[in-house]
Formats: C-alpha cells, structure tokens, sequence
C-alpha cells in the first residue's frame, strides 16, 4: 500500500498553515476594500477566498489524518478523510457560486457607483497572492485533497486577473453593469471549477473503478501471464485518491502451491508496474467457478469461497 513519506506531509503541512495564513489577511482586506469601492466583485472574491480559507483548513487537518496508521477499527488508515475533505470543499464551491450569481442579478437590477482604481489593486494584490499558493501546492502532494485546494486557489487567480480586466473597463467606459456581470463570470468559473473534484471524490466513496483506470485493461494484463487460465470477480476500487486496491478469483491448473506462488508474485508485481496497484487480494481456483463473473450467485454448500 503507497504510504505519504513524513517529509512529503510536513512540507504540505507547512504550505498550507501558511497559505492559511496569508489567504485569512487578504480576506480581510477583500472585505473592507470591497466595501469602501462598492465592488461586489471584490466582495464576491471574499466570499471565494473565504471558502479557500476553509478549503485550506479542511486539506490541513485531512493531511494529519492520512498521516496516521492503520487501526484495528481503521485497518485501512484515514486515506478517506482527505477524499471527503475534498468533497466538501467542493460542495461549498457549488453553494457560494450559486450565492454569487443571487447577488450578481440584484446588483444588475440596481446598479451602484464603483471605484474602478481600488478594485484594480486590491485584484493585483490577489493575483499575486493566489498565484504564489498556487505554485505552492501545486510542488506539494498531488491527491485529491490537495488538489481540490489548488483548484481553489487557481480559481482565485483567475478570477482576480479578470477583476483587474474589469476594473480597467469600467475606468474607460464608465459602465458599471461591468463589475456585477464579472461576479456572474467569476460565479460560473468557481461552480465549473467544483465539478471535476466532485466527481472524482463521490467515484472513491462509491467505490467506483479509480480514475483513468481500465477495468478490461487489468484483466487482459492478469490473463497475459503465464499460468492464468481465467479472471473472474475482478473488483478495482480506490481506498483514497492515491491508494487503489484490487481483489480477484484467479484459474489455474492443480499445482502445489510452490508452483503457483510465482504466478501470484508475477500477477502482483504486473499490477504493480502497470496499473500502480499495491494492495491485493487474489484467490486461486483450480475447478470450475459456479460463480464465475459475477460471483452473486450464492454457492452450494459443498463450494465455498
């Protein structure tokens, strides 16, 4: 089973108390500059870094759990509580866009005087900010945890290079319907930005083949190796966003087991190289499966698995 290294987690660990840090003092800043320029795109873009704040804590503690070793009530480890970190990170991406297109419509429908040159600084200062987490992260670890992070705060980087864009429009054209259509835009970015990361993180919870993973790819290579007559009840399943396991029924002809225990050392060691697949569960067959593909046929009493 792939394990973090300790420094791998305490180099993570250290960028993300300080991006915590940072992105909790540009927030403050957001707020009180968006709020002096009556920009909602700079008051849109602190509710976003405040979910980044959030995004942040939740990858911050989800790394202490991954750390921890397996128990005999988690003989898997925490490898899940950075998938469900994840998860929420990106269930609070849906909720604040969808709060930003609200207050974007109102602000089209009312529209208020903006100072365009405030929402510039503040903006660049934001660019720079989330685009040094950004570089940050994106050296660390890359599971689905961290990940989900760094698509907050790439999200934020964008969307605060656009406010710049935004700021110098409304400086030269004096429309201010420009910075209430920005937030829809920086909203649309932020709720696309939430689907990836939702749908790999709802496939490992619902134990569904990992991503870019083959399951008839798997077989075949099993089946290419000397000794196996047939591949059957093949399950491929993700115990986190880095960590795959696989469990299979395996035909081969009545061997001693001395024989057959190079077929298994050669099966793993295929899983291994080819498909970074380390924690197996393989059983060998010498008769005939009444449960072959499929093995949800209960068995008679005289075979059992």
């Amino acid at each position: 089973m792939h394990v973090h290294s300790h420094v791998g987690t305490e180099r993570t660990s250290r960028v993300l108390r300080v991006s915590l840090g940072v992105t909790a003092a540009y927030i403050v800043l957001l707020v009180v500059a968006g709020m002096k320029a009556h920009s909602l795109a700079l008051l849109s873009e602190a509710g976003h870094n405040l979910t980044d704040f959030v995004a942040l804590l939740l990858s911050l503690v989800a790394v202490y759990l991954q750390s921890r070793p397996p128990s005999a009530t988690h003989t898997y480890g925490y490898h899940r509580a950075g998938v469900l970190a994840a998860l929420v990170n990106a269930a609070t991406l849906v909720i604040i866009s969808f709060l930003i297109f609200y207050e974007g419509v109102k602000r089209i429908q009312q529209p208020q005087s903006v100072h365009a040159g405030t929402m510039m600084w503040v903006a660049a200062a934001g660019v720079i900010m989330n685009g040094a987490i950004a570089l940050m992260l994106y050296r660390t670890d890359r599971d689905v945890n961290v990940r989900s992070a760094l698509l907050h705060e790439i999200g934020d980087t964008l969307s605060t290079a656009a406010v710049i864009g935004g700021g110098w429009a409304i400086l030269t054209t004096g429309q201010t319907w420009i910075d209430p259509a920005l937030s829809l835009a920086i909203g649309a970015l932020i709720l696309w930005s939430s689907f990836g990361i939702m749908r790999e993180t709802l496939n490992i919870l619902l134990e569904g083949t990992p991503r870019g993973m083959k399951l008839d790819h798997v077989e075949a290579a099993i089946r290419q190796i000397d000794g196996v007559n047939d591949v059957h009840d093949l399950h491929v399943w993700s115990i986190g966003s880095e960590t795959s396991a696989l469990s299979c029924h395996i035909s081969i002809a009545d061997i001693p087991p001395s024989a057959s225990e190079r077929i298994l050392r050669d099966v793993k060691q295929c899983l291994h190289h080819d498909f970074s697949i380390n924690h197996t569960t393989i059983q060998f067959e010498h008769a005939v499966c009444e449960v072959a593909h499929g093995c949800v046929i209960p068995v008679q009493e005289e075979h059992s698995h």
